[in-house]
């Protein structure tokens, strides 16, 4: 079993960028393929973006693509969200996942995933 929790929220003006942070304790990371997820209030849970046990493959949704990388670090336990040219819609609490199994065929479901934080506040003004 692992345990996660997310750092690195806050209030950014758009067009400004955060780095989110997911660290783990408990069973090791690497053993892990890893996710961000986010939530607006009255949305739905969507994908963001994922990563592979060795960091060698990664996945974004489309509203990430060229904004977002997702990274890890193995020795340190973490996951990163580096969030580029952020816009109001990006406005959402962010999720991080682990998923046992590493289910790339279905990485962009919620219910893949084994593990979850607590989440982080992002909120991005106009």
């Amino acid at each position: 079993q692992v345990q996660l929790v997310e750092s690195g929220g806050g209030l950014v003006q758009a067009g400004g960028s955060l780095r989110l942070a997911c660290a783990a304790s408990g069973r090791i990371l690497v053993s892990y393929g890893m996710a961000w997820f986010r939530q607006a209030p009255g949305k739905e849970r969507e994908f963001v973006a994922a990563i592979s046990r060795s960091g060698g493959n990664t996945y974004y949704a489309d509203s990430a693509k060229g904004r977002f990388t997702i990274s890890r670090d193995n020795a340190k336990n973490t996951v990163y969200l580096q969030m580029n040219s952020l816009k109001p819609e990006d406005t959402a609490v962010y999720y991080c996942a682990a998923d046992e199994l590493e289910r790339v065929a279905v990485i962009t479901r919620p219910d893949s995933y084994d593990y979850w934080g607590q989440g982080t506040q992002v909120t991005v003004s106009s």
